[in-house]
């Protein structure tokens, strides 16, 4: 029965930031994690306590069709048994060149929706059909943004992302909702974070990004969440009881 308690989590972005964050504290609350970034982070390694409990790929998500079959290939290989709960954490994305559309290189503008809507709508489709017949707790976590749920100038490829996870989670929800054993899935806000995306909005020029002051005025006030606290916020509210309740949902809304 040991093993009926081990808890697997797969997690993209996972090597710097929030997700990082999320990969170290799932880690020392002993769950087991395959991390899924463009590079292995030496700091989620130091993070867990036995070489097993961690898997890193180095994978490029804009190549949403290689990563998801990937991901599916490599569940066809555990068994269901052995898990107490299995769960994805959609946790990467990117935010392009920050300039109108109408000055925005389409190549970058199209890496941007495939690593921030593509990928996590084919990663989530590979996850479900590799553990359709899973009969234990499955879950699904999408990290949105409140700019998917708000219009910003110079931010049309990250707002449209984020506004499509929303969308597209609020979809599968229904779909597996009428399954015996359907995952439940979530769209989370995690809130205004103290990121490496905040310094890059924050240091745009006035000119490309008429909001840039906002976001100057929120970290010089303080009122940016650290990668740590917000971390621990988003996972705490992936073990609410009534996960899944709220599709779309947002940490600050509680």
């Amino acid at each position: 029965m040991a093993c009926m308690t081990k808890h697997l989590t797969i997690l993209t972005g996972g090597s710097r930031g929030m997700g990082l964050a999320m990969g170290q504290q799932l880690l020392q609350k002993g769950h087991h994690l395959l991390s899924i970034s463009r590079k292995t982070s030496s700091e989620l390694a130091a993070s867990a306590r036995e070489a097993s409990q961690l898997l890193q790929w180095e994978q490029d998500l804009a190549q949403s069709a290689t990563a998801a079959q990937r991901l599916a290939t490599w569940i066809d290989t555990l068994n269901s048994g052995d898990w107490a709960s299995i769960t994805l954490i959609n946790n990467a994305g990117m935010i392009p060149q920050i300039a109108p559309l109408s000055q925005l290189p389409a190549a970058d503008m199209i890496n941007a929706l495939r690593v921030g809507l593509e990928a996590p709508m084919a990663m989530t489709a590979a996850f479900l059909a590799a553990t359709e017949s899973w009969s234990m707790p499955r879950k699904v976590l999408n990290i949105s943004s409140g700019l998917g749920r708000r219009a910003m100038a110079s931010q049309a490829s990250y707002c449209t992302a984020k506004a499509g996870m929303d969308q597209f989670s609020s979809c599968v929800a229904l779909e597996e909702a009428a399954k015996p054993h359907g995952a439940k899935i979530v769209s989370l806000a995690p809130g205004v974070i103290d990121t490496d995306m905040q310094v890059h909005l924050r240091s745009a020029a006035s000119d490309d990004f008429p909001d840039v002051q906002r976001f100057s005025q929120l970290h010089s006030a303080g009122q940016l969440s650290s990668a740590q606290d917000a971390a621990a916020r988003v996972l705490a509210w992936l073990e609410r009881p009534d996960f899944g309740t709220q599709v779309v949902a947002d940490v600050r809304n509680p």
